[in-house]
């Protein structure tokens, strides 16, 4: 099933998944799904290893899995930046053939050690090739607090539409800690015309490290409530944690109440992290 019809019906619930590095944890990974799957998400998406086919091959089968023994719709993850035509065709080919209707095109992270080439230098490159090849559905990334690339929201804004134009069916957002940021972002693309579903994407903090690399990579601001949570449990472990895990909480509260097109939800692989969100927002879904 195409997720866009989903969004014709409903207030879409979904997750983040990633295909582990080792076989062996990609047989644990049961234990998340497990979890994530007892609240009947829409689709769970699975991230993509740029730069070489073990990872890759790990992404589909990890989708395979998902649709097969949870008969959860995968979304499936696919940049471009380092990958050719014949490359990009080739995992059109495996989705396929394993009756995979759902890909999120992105244009991937630039990582110094591998090789940029030059047919797909933006996501809505890799859309707009998909569009022509394929009967798939196509979602697109977006960033509520702007892309790190971008030089403002009004540039960032007319990317989208380029997306959009290109054939982009649904958007999830990157990771943000200010839902006000989100309801800004979320207006404006209305104001310019960009009417296709975007579902909010949250991620719990549950650990100082994780707050650095999201401000780093990311860009993404903290709010002072959010700074007085981790400034005070920054020391205690388990206090961060827990913190954490209800900030997002009610950050998804206050999205489902507001009647947003989506929820995704980033659960990093861990099933601790999996059941408590889903304990938290259970009785709201």
């Amino acid at each position: 099933m195409k997720i866009k019809e989903i969004y014709e019906k409903k207030q879409v619930l979904s997750f983040e998944i990633f295909p582990p590095k080792r076989d062996i944890a990609l047989q644990n990974i049961d234990e998340t799904l497990e979890v994530l799957c007892s609240l009947n998400p829409d689709f769970i998406s699975v991230t993509f290893g740029a730069g070489g086919s073990s990872n890759n091959n790990r992404t589909i089968e990890l989708a395979k899995r998902i649709k097969k023994d949870y008969h959860i719709e995968p979304l499936v993850h696919l940049t471009c930046l380092t990958y050719g035509k014949n490359e990009i065709d080739e995992f059109i080919y495996q989705l396929n053939e394993n009756g995979i209707e759902n890909i999120l095109a992105l244009r991937g992270d630039r990582n110094p050690e591998l090789k940029e080439k030059e047919e797909f230098l933006h996501a809505s490159d890799l859309t707009g090739y998909l569009k022509k090849k394929t009967n798939v559905c196509i979602a697109g990334a977006c960033y509520p607090e702007c892309h790190p690339e971008s030089e403002n929201r009004i540039e960032d804004i007319k990317n989208l539409r380029t997306k959009v134009s290109a054939g982009a069916d649904f958007m999830v957002t990157q990771l943000f800690l200010d839902n006000n940021r989100f309801y800004s972002f979320y207006e404006d693309t209305r104001i310019a015309g960009i009417d296709i579903p975007i579902s909010a994407g949250i991620m719990p903090v549950i650990n100082k490290a994780q707050i650095e690399k999201m401000i780093s990579l990311c860009g993404v601001s903290l709010p002072e409530k959010f700074r007085r949570i981790m400034n005070k449990y920054e020391h205690n472990k388990e206090a961060l944690f827990d913190a954490g895990m209800s900030y997002a909480i009610g950050q998804v509260i206050d999205l489902l109440a507001s009647e947003v097109d989506g929820i995704h939800l980033y659960t990093m692989n861990n099933p601790k992290v999996a059941k408590k969100l889903c304990d938290g927002i259970k009785t709201f879904i």
